[in-house]
């Protein structure tokens, strides 16, 4: 759960550090006074989109650290990211934003991308949002909506989707490009067939060039290593390097028995008498082997010629001959592949087959959740002031395949009883929109903490509302109110609300209000208890000035709420 929320030179707030207890928990206050800036504060640290506008005016950089339980799920997600675990299983994700828009976000003390941020936010808080309402008429969301309750990971429908578009895309490409492709091909395969005659080697060119350079300076290497050999070995003592060093050494022996400091030249001697030996030996072995050979000459330049004559030709350098063929006979298959139509029209049958494969698993699951979903919502709806209305999950067949299965989804609903399901963006109104989305937020998020509709993955264990009762009142309010406070048993839950019925039932309260420092707007947020808890109720309840009769409501509303728990 969210333990605490510190935020430094955000917006209008200078300083604040709130601390949050499990439970249900609200935030009140005048308009105006900044309730929704603790929860746009929270969403930054949790790597939503940073602008300069967020940095108080004045200051140089805001920066929000929220600290959280660690939840179990994310503790190997940790390690594998490379952050650590904290201390005392906190999980403390820090952001901070500078005045120009810059940003720089932090997991545990180690920084931390924008989208590492959103990925760990997916494991600890859902937020719902004063215009949730909108999303219910959005295919795409409604879709996502059962699709999470039904616990369905949509991306291997997705995947096989993309490879059935791609094959058939490939198939009508090649039925219209049946006679280019076949020129295309009879162009390929004469190219080729010109250099499988040459069979040039990977490695060839460079060895024909060493060899060609060896032989075309045959007699000027013989010359070289004879004269090299008689220097070293030869007849004339004058002009044998051997000879002289074995004189030198010889006269050095003699004498070095009085001076030791004369071993490390007769050392060095020593050596290069030992490496003129050497060298000596494998001089007269090369010039053993190495003879003059014209027909081996001949038939490296024909050969280094045909190499650059098909360089010049395809323009380019002859050490890419080899390449070239290899890329030539891999265009060439795939020009094979692309007029075997057969082949093709095979290929999109087993990807029509692997879609509908796995589309036929989504729809089953889709439609094993969505009546326990209706039921659930339906239910909800009774208690926020839509008594007798009913709320349906219409699953409807498309044609053809689809990225997002073979059903589209829509929820319908009948304000009344008697009255037939119709799509709910057309028959609610306002009021009954949110009440609708509050019912499905709180639906969807018991099922979220119980468990129900097959989910296994870890849910978030903080759930937030941002004024999402906005348009309600009277006795739904209550209704609201106990519907929160029951959430609040299994999860912690923060909401943003003006109703004061709501703001009765809350385990933990506070308010958020404005002062002027200096000249400057600021916002401070104060818990409540007793006496102040009861003021703020009464204020909700009766305006500006709290009246006997208005505290004397707010303290029976709050006796009520607990009374109730």
């Amino acid at each position: 759960m969210l333990k605490s929320l510190t935020l430094q030179d955000f917006v209008i707030v200078r300083a604040l550090d709130v601390e949050f207890d499990a439970g249900f928990s609200v935030l009140t206050g005048e308009t105006g006074a900044g309730k929704s800036i603790l929860i746009d504060a929270l969403q930054l640290a949790l790597g939503a989109r940073a602008e300069s506008h967020v940095v108080r005016d004045g200051a140089a950089r805001a920066e929000i650290t929220a600290a959280f339980d660690l939840p179990a799920s994310l503790a190997d997600w940790l390690d594998a990211a490379g952050f650590d675990r904290g201390e005392d299983g906190t999980l403390l994700l820090r952001r901070i934003v500078d005045a120009k828009g810059g940003s720089r976000g932090f997991i545990n003390g180690s920084a931390a991308t924008a989208a590492q941020l959103r990925e760990v936010a997916d494991h600890l808080v859902d937020i719902h949002g004063q215009h949730a309402w909108q999303g219910l008429t959005r295919p795409a969301a409604v879709r996502a909506l059962l699709d999470e309750q039904a616990g369905i990971d949509t991306a291997p429908l997705a995947a096989a989707y993309e490879a059935w578009r791609q094959a058939s895309q490939t198939l009508a490409s090649a039925r219209t490009r049946q006679g280019e492709l076949a020129s295309e091909r009879e162009r390929l395969q004469w190219q080729i067939g010109e250099l499988d005659r040459l069979a040039p080697g990977e490695a060839e060119w460079p060895e024909l060039n060493a060899e060609h350079q060896r032989l075309a300076h045959a007699q000027a290497l013989l010359d070289g290593a004879s004269q090299a050999a008689a220097a070293i070995g030869g007849d004339d003592d004058e002009a044998n390097a051997s000879r002289l060093v074995a004189r030198a050494l010889s006269a050095l022996e003699d004498v070095a028995a009085y001076d030791t400091r004369l071993a490390a030249v007769i050392e060095v001697l020593q050596g290069a008498q030992a490496q003129l030996d050497d060298a000596g030996h494998t001089l007269h072995a090369y010039l053993s082997r190495t003879e003059l050979d014209p027909d081996r000459l001949n038939e490296l330049d024909a050969r280094l010629g045909a190499w650059v004559s098909l360089a010049r030709r395809y323009r380019r350098p002859p050490e890419e001959l080899p390449a070239l063929l290899a890329e030539w006979r891999a265009a060439l298959a795939a020009l094979d592949e692309a007029t075997d139509l057969a082949g093709l029209e095979q290929r999109v049958a087993q990807a029509l087959a692997a879609w509908q494969a796995e589309a036929k698993k989504v729809s089953a699951a889709r439609q094993k959740a969505a009546k326990p979903l209706a039921e659930r919502v339906t239910a909800a709806m009774q208690q926020l002031g839509m008594a007798g209305g009913r709320f349906e999950v219409a699953l409807t067949r498309v044609e053809g395949p689809q990225a997002h299965g073979q059903e589209s989804v829509e929820f319908l609903v009948a304000g009344h009883a008697g009255s037939p399901p119709r799509p709910l963006g057309k028959v609610a109104s306002g009021g009954e929109l949110s009440r609708l989305a509050l019912a499905i937020a709180v639906t969807t998020a018991q099922s979220r903490q119980t468990g129900s509709a097959g989910r296994s993955a870890a849910s978030p264990a903080t759930l937030i509302f941002d004024e999402i009762d906005s348009g309600v009142g009277g006795t739904v309010a209550d209704a609201v109110g106990r519907l929160m406070k029951q959430l609040g048993r299994s999860a912690q839950v923060l909401a943003v609300t003006h109703l004061p019925q709501v703001a009765a039932c809350a385990d933990g309260h506070f308010v958020v209000a404005k002062a002027t420092e200096g000249g400057h707007t600021t916002s401070r947020v104060q818990p409540v208890q007793g006496e102040a808890r009861v003021a703020e109720v009464a204020r909700m309840l009766g305006g500006e000035r709290a009246s006997g009769t208005s505290l004397a409501h707010a303290h029976e509303l709050i006796q009520q709420a607990a009374g109730a728990a």
